[in-house]
């Protein structure tokens, strides 16, 4: 038997000889017009990516201790959303996150019997008080490296309209929490601008510049270790991979002009905006292909959403068959396997470094019109978004985007009006606010609504 390697027996074959090869093929139909398209984000896409278009990235883009699974919960009873959480564990979880809706919530009752030094534990806060924070760094104290605050007032204004106080009294507040000792304070909600219609150039550039308002306000407190940036993933499968990990990228770029080594934590959870109520099973292949993405492109936590999540109120059922597919991602697909799977695809480095390159352009443009917050009280975040969702929803109800069993294979006899426990649309709710808030809204909505209107 020989020795000689095998491919030494081929001879290399360059991109322009592929080309020429598929133009040949296409018999005088047009290469750029027949097989090559363009992305939302201005990314043209084509039928092949060789060698020659490798674009090596050197930085490390995936999370060096591999990924947790997650589990969501709502603190509305605190003895139940410890009991739910004990019970995510036992079932797989291996993180919680706990949706804190008051301060009055005990905080001692609600972490009983969860092993803080070997469970992350996330607290996102619909509200901003320190003494709150005292009382969960008192029951932490000395183990609270797994203790995620995840507290972003800046979210609160986008997404309300209005700051938990006011501008001077919020940062006080972020300053006050910084200085009682976690390292895991701050975070930063990308999904928002996604669950808006945000396309991925935006969602990088805003969260990025979102996060350099805190820079530039808390830049110099020793105090401030992590930054978690929380993610939004749809089904463009490759394309999710490649914004975690230009947001990664992005992210390293951005601290490195301040000099400073602040670690970027990303949790990632499935987007809301392409589930629908009407043949709801397909929304578990939808938040299959996120979380996978979210894996691939290297989250530090995933966290699932039920598949019934926008319909139904929690049940056993939905969120059993979310954290099994996790589980399975995990445990039975081997995806903890391998440090960093999307290394050396010639696709995907390329359309990483194309996100990367095209937000911080985005991202150049906005600090030299004053920054974030400024460009959002000027309504100009909102109508970007605004105008990004319009044009997604354009493609959706002329069937160029495709949310199957919505606006593409119906079944007519599918109904769904007396399995409604939530409001599944958008709520208005008129009030006086600082600014136009950044609404979150689903593609299906409109035809889901005259669908439930025919029924």
């Amino acid at each position: 038997m020989s020795k000689k390697p095998l491919f030494e027996s081929f001879l290399p074959v360059s991109a322009k000889e592929w080309k020429q090869k598929i133009q040949y093929d296409l018999k005088g139909a047009d290469y750029n017009e027949s097989l090559v398209w363009e992305s939302p984000e201005g990314i043209k896409v084509k039928p092949f990516y060789h060698a020659d278009d490798a674009i090596k990235t050197s930085e490390n883009l995936i999370a060096n201790s591999g990924w947790y699974i997650g589990q969501s919960i709502y603190v509305g009873n605190t003895k139940m959303a410890n009991n739910k959480g004990l019970k995510a564990i036992a079932s797989g979880a291996e993180s919680l996150s706990f949706s804190i809706p008051s301060d009055e919530i005990n905080i001692a009752q609600l972490l009983n019997n969860i092993d803080v030094n070997t469970i992350p534990v996330h607290f996102n806060m619909e509200f901003l008080a320190p003494k709150f924070i005292a009382s969960v760094l008192d029951f932490t104290k000395g183990k609270n490296d797994n203790i995620f605050l995840n507290v972003d007032a800046i979210a609160q204004l986008a997404r309300n309209g209005n700051w938990f106080e006011n501008f001077k009294e919020d940062f006080t507040n972020l300053k006050e929490i910084l200085h009682q000792g976690f390292k895991n304070s701050l975070s930063i909600d990308i999904g928002l601008y996604q669950n808006a219609g945000a396309n991925m150039v935006q969602q990088l550039a805003y969260g990025l510049a979102h996060a350099n308002e805190y820079l530039n306000a808390f830049a110099s407190e020793e105090e401030l270790k992590t930054i978690t940036f929380k993610v939004a993933l749809g089904s463009n499968y490759f394309f999710e991979i490649a914004k975690l990990r230009a947001l990664r990228k992005l992210w390293m770029a951005l601290v490195k002009e301040y000099s400073l080594k602040i670690d970027c934590h990303i949790i990632a959870i499935p987007t809301k905006r392409n589930k629908t109520l009407y043949d709801y099973n397909t929304n578990m292949l939808r938040t299959t292909t996120a979380t996978m993405a979210a894996v691939m492109g290297g989250a530090d936590t995933v966290v699932n959403m039920a598949y019934d999540a926008i319909y139904h109120k929690d049940n056993d059922f939905g969120e059993r068959i979310a954290l099994n597919q996790l589980l399975l991602l995990k445990n039975e697909s081997y995806l903890d396997k391998v440090g960093n799977p999307a290394d050396g695809s010639y696709y995907i480095e390329n359309i990483t470094n194309q996100l990367a390159e095209k937000a911080l352009i985005l991202f150049k443009s906005i600090e030299h019109n004053g920054g974030f917050l400024k460009q959002l009280k000027a309504h100009v975040i909102q109508r970007k978004i605004e105008e990004s969702a319009q044009k997604e929803q354009v493609k959706f109800e002329a069937g160029e985007e495709i949310l199957v069993g919505t606006n593409k294979y119906q079944n007519e006899k599918d109904v769904m009006k007396e399995t409604i426990e939530l409001y599944p649309f958008l709520k208005t709710n008129p009030r006086k606010t600082l600014i136009q808030p950044i609404l979150e809204k689903r593609l299906s909505e409109g035809m889901e609504q005259k669908r439930l209107n025919d029924e």
